[in-house]
């Protein structure tokens, strides 16, 4: 504790307690009644354009993002990059499919992706399914975010042994549920107007200063091995895979649908999937800050600490502070999000479905409350008991696995062709298939997500989550073609097809002082 960056520590600190107080307050903005469900977890579905913006990127680029992808790319060179046009194909999907969701839950007050799956095909099971396949991919996510915290902790010179060195990420982690607690849904939109403004701050800072202390762009591309700046051949259906295997995931997370729920109207969706490729720009900065590691001379065998090691190296300790305060802040959005949406799918599609049908609105919002608090401490022990390393390769199984509800949630919006049953097995196989890929690497000691496949005596390196969704559907259509021939039910649709038209949407005509309406 002796090396602790003092200055920077109390520029931490102090941006740490204004986030904290605004998360807060944020329980008598746009003031609702917290015990209904709808206002604690959705925010009464009152946030127009700019608030949706902010915790759409607040939610999606999380401290992960910021501390993981310069580290994938530090590691393993232009691989990394995959991360950069996900984002570009994600968008035009959330344009064309999102609006439909947002209009069905609205329209039934579906609060979880569970929720329509279940009034679509009339299926508790199926919707079970869903839910526990969020719940699990949202766990070690959030663990992650803890780890984004305890990262910028330690590099402040908080590390100490024992209980001393957990008791800094204990405070966060009881902030953070104390505030997520009080105000919901409120509390991370609020807080991510602050946490964008810091990343950007932050993001412009390591590219504009980083690369002009060592001699320009062109001399970090010549310090990086040739091998690092290309793709090999047999890493292209990685790659790509991996772009397009993530960017059907990403709309499936519990924590980025309650984005979409939490929005006011279908154009709100459609004006954000056409503003949020801004956020793609920062996310390609922050890919190009793995190889400007690589030229300051960086060397760790953990990747996570690359850029914190980065900034130590050449930033004031003020400004360490105030971007260390960026990573973290950026962490408590997301977390708050992920752990507000993980309750709602554990308080309607599990408790309500399975032990108390009769659930007041009241009993459900303080279950979702308590469940929220669980949840958190559930990733907390996840971080403080797994070495960092196991934590971030645990992670990477919530692509896989819930990239296995796709068909259910995307096809459902369109159709219902596809039997209950069908994508109940389907779904099975997937998670089967895709947690058995993941695992073997594991076991062979392979800290990745690609599995390699021959065919026809080629070999394939792909994405473990696209090989899975393969199996998935392969079982969910045969299934389905059986059942549907032989006629067995596939229950009642509590949906019309006039659900899914967002009946709010602006005329063509709109002006263009009418496109950002007033968020306060």
């Amino acid at each position: 504790m002796s090396n602790v960056n003092v200055v920077a520590l109390s520029v931490f600190i102090f941006l740490f307690l204004v986030v904290t107080v605004i998360g807060f307050v944020a329980a008598r903005w746009r003031r609702g009644d917290l015990n209904h469900l709808n206002e604690w977890s959705l925010g009464g579905r009152s946030f127009g354009t700019v608030i949706t913006w902010f915790l759409l990127g607040g939610d999606l680029y999380t401290a992960y993002t910021f501390i993981a992808v310069p580290g994938l790319v530090y590691s393993a060179g232009a691989l990394g990059f995959y991360a950069v046009p996900y984002t570009l194909i994600v968008y035009p999907f959330v344009f064309a499919v999102m609006p439909r969701m947002w209009a069905v839950a609205k329209k039934h007050n579906y609060i979880t992706a569970s929720d329509f799956v279940r009034g679509r095909f009339e299926s508790p099971t199926l919707a079970l399914a869903v839910a526990f396949t969020g719940i699990l991919a949202t766990m070690p996510y959030i663990a992650l975010q803890l780890v984004g915290i305890q990262v910028v902790l330690q590099e402040m010179g908080l590390q100490g042994t024992g209980l001393l060195k957990d008791l800094p990420l204990f405070i966060a982690f009881v902030v953070l549920a104390a505030y997520t607690y009080t105000s919901g849904l409120r509390a991370p939109a609020l807080i991510a107007l602050v946490k964008d403004a810091l990343i950007y701050i932050a993001v412009l800072a390591i590219v504009i200063y980083v690369p002009s202390q060592l001699g320009g762009f062109g001399h970090i591309f010549a310090s990086v091995p040739k091998a690092k700046l290309t793709l090999a051949p047999a890493q292209i259906p990685a790659y790509w895979t991996l772009a397009l295997g993530s960017a059907f995931a990403l709309f499936l997370y519990p924590h980025a649908l309650t984005g979409i729920f939490s929005s006011k109207s279908g154009t709100v969706i459609r004006r954000n999937a056409a503003l949020l490729p801004a956020y793609s720009i920062v996310l390609g900065l922050l890919a190009l800050v793995g190889f400007m590691a690589i030229g300051a001379g960086i060397k760790t065998t953990n990747t996570s600490l690359a850029v914190p090691l980065l900034v130590n190296k050449f930033f004031p300790d003020p400004m360490i502070g105030l971007i260390f305060a960026g990573i973290a802040i950026g962490a408590l959005v997301p977390a708050a999000v992920m752990s507000i949406a993980a309750s709602s799918l554990f308080t309607r599609n599990i408790y309500k479905e399975y032990f108390r049908a009769n659930a007041s609105p009241k009993e459900e919002a303080t279950v979702a409350k308590l469940v929220s608090l669980v949840v958190k401490f559930g990733a907390l022990v996840f971080v403080l008991a797994l070495p960092m390393s196991n934590a971030i390769q645990f992670q990477l199984l919530g692509g896989v696995w819930i990239l296995q509800i796709f068909p259910p949630i995307i096809f459902g919006l369109y159709t219902r062709w596809f039997h209950r049953w069908g994508l109940i097995i389907g779904w099975l196989g997937g998670m089967i298939t895709g947690s058995y890929m993941v695992f073997n690497n594991f076991a062979h000691g392979i800290s990745s997500t690609t599995y390699t496949l021959t065919i026809m005596g080629t070999k394939y390196a792909v994405f473990a989550g696209m090989w899975a969704l393969i199996v998935n559907l392969v079982v969910t259509v045969v299934i389905s073609l059986v059942f549907n021939l032989v006629k067995v039910s596939n229950g009642k649709d509590q949906t019309s097809a006039a659900d899914y038209h967002d009946l709010t949407v602006e005329k063509a005509t709109a002006t263009i002082g009418a496109v950002i309406e007033p968020e306060f």
